[in-house]
């Protein structure tokens, strides 16, 4: 058994999103712990009653910013458990994480191809105080280990761990249901992932076929700020009518969005939280000699380079995107020697061959919305972007003409 858990500012998020799973037929409600009944008068699960219950535990919050205690707990495919069983390893592991005396609801999911376990609770107790986190995983792990062995599960082995990924497919517009696609993969790419700027979730979203964008100004003295999303099919162009993020909830919007990108600065910025990416990224850098093979030999280990090309093929941009350690980062967090300068330099063989005649700049430009590196991506920004870095690199090659006619002259 793996439980994966999260962490957040709003409850009310963790809420809703097993809500919707519980009226679209996708979950069921196990059973709460010292909470109202969850459930209106017509038998629909109700998000305002739940948060009824947790109101009086937030309110007297003394210091604790990320209030939410969001874990899915999930058994090996083999392991067959009745629902009796499910709910006492739910009840046993929150009381033997210090939890079983606070609010807490307990969900059956079973929208993948195993059941398991979602469990939405609060990190601070009746009087305001944090539980403690402190070994918090270490913890979590000793706890499986013991309910393993007392239900007769099956263990995990480490490398192989089951994941929680459901809602994480590509929007297919085809399908029907936009809005409702939309909703479950964004929910579910901030749950999964930690992304530290606007660029890297663009970039995030459009691999699951999501298009986003950051509208802000200031209408009659007023300012403004949101999110718009869309689907996009699967060569990058967008489909159907985008809609505002207060369509999906306040929770995928531009304010929280906002918080998000601090929570994953801080989680980034903390020692050794990517270097297992580095030295992957490192490791196939001295292997390959091309982009393609790049991008191929790092999808392998569970990692997608995304490069941004100009109109004369070269590399402006690059982030990467760790699905295995829910991990976004532009080249340039990562450091100097995974820039796209150092990616630019490095297939500068493959940028030879290309030349940089208008004509093959146009073909580049063209091509790059079906790019041979899997999951490149294209905006319309980039445009803007690629007249700007070939107009630099023309520049520059007039500069070094110039020098080599002056040099020339001196002899």
């Amino acid at each position: 058994m793996v439980a994966n858990i999260r962490t957040g500012a709003t409850v009310g998020g963790a809420v809703r999103y097993n809500e919707e799973k519980v009226n679209r037929g996708q979950a069921e409600v196990l059973f709460w712990n010292r909470m109202l009944d969850p459930f209106d008068t017509a038998g629909r699960m109700s998000h305002e009653r739940c948060m009824a219950s947790f109101e009086p535990f937030l309110q007297a919050n003394r210091r604790t910013t990320n209030t939410v205690f969001h874990v899915s707990l999930n058994p090996s495919p083999e392991d067959r458990l009745t629902d009796e069983q499910l709910g006492e390893i739910a009840r046993e592991y929150m009381e033997r994480m210090g939890y079983g005396e606070q609010p807490y609801i307990v969900f059956k999911h079973g929208d993948i191809a195993r059941e398991h376990l979602h469990i939405v609770s609060l990190r601070v107790d009746s009087t305001g105080r944090k539980i403690s986190d402190s070994h918090e995983y270490d913890r979590s792990m000793s706890i499986l280990r013991d309910l393993e062995q007392k239900y007769g599960l099956h263990p995990s082995i480490k490398g192989q761990e089951l994941q929680d990924w459901e809602g994480l497919r590509k929007v297919d517009y085809q399908k029907g249901d936009v809005k409702q696609q939309v909703s479950s993969t964004v929910r579910s790419c901030l749950r999964h992932y930690r992304c530290a700027s606007f660029g890297e979730w663009r970039t995030l979203l459009e691999t699951f076929n999501v298009s986003v964008e950051e509208r802000t100004g200031t209408i009659e003295g007023r300012d403004y700020a949101g999110m718009i999303y869309g689907a996009l099919t699967d060569d990058g162009y967008g489909i159907g009518t985008p809609f505002k993020s207060s369509r999906i909830g306040k929770d995928v919007g531009y304010e929280a969005l906002q918080r998000y990108y601090e929570r994953s600065k801080t989680a980034l910025k903390e020692p050794g939280a990517l270097d297992e990416l580095r030295e992957k990224i490192a490791d196939e850098m001295a292997r390959c000699s091309s982009r393609a093979e790049f991008c191929k030999r790092l999808h392998d280990k569970g990692v997608d380079a995304v490069f941004r090309l100009n109109a004369a093929g070269r590399i402006y941009g690059v982030t990467f995107i760790d699905h295995k350690q829910g991990i976004v980062a532009n080249g340039s967090l990562l450091g100097r020697s995974f820039s796209a300068n150092a990616f630019e330099q490095l297939f500068h063989a493959e940028a030879k061959e290309r030349g940089v005649s208008w004509e093959s700049s146009a073909q580049a430009q063209s091509s790059s919305k079906s790019p041979s590196c899997p999951n490149q991506s294209y905006h319309p920004l980039d445009a803007v972007l690629e007249l700007v870095d070939v107009q630099t690199y023309e520049e520059q090659q007039q500069q070094i003409r110039k020098r080599k006619k002056r040099s020339m002259n001196r002899h």
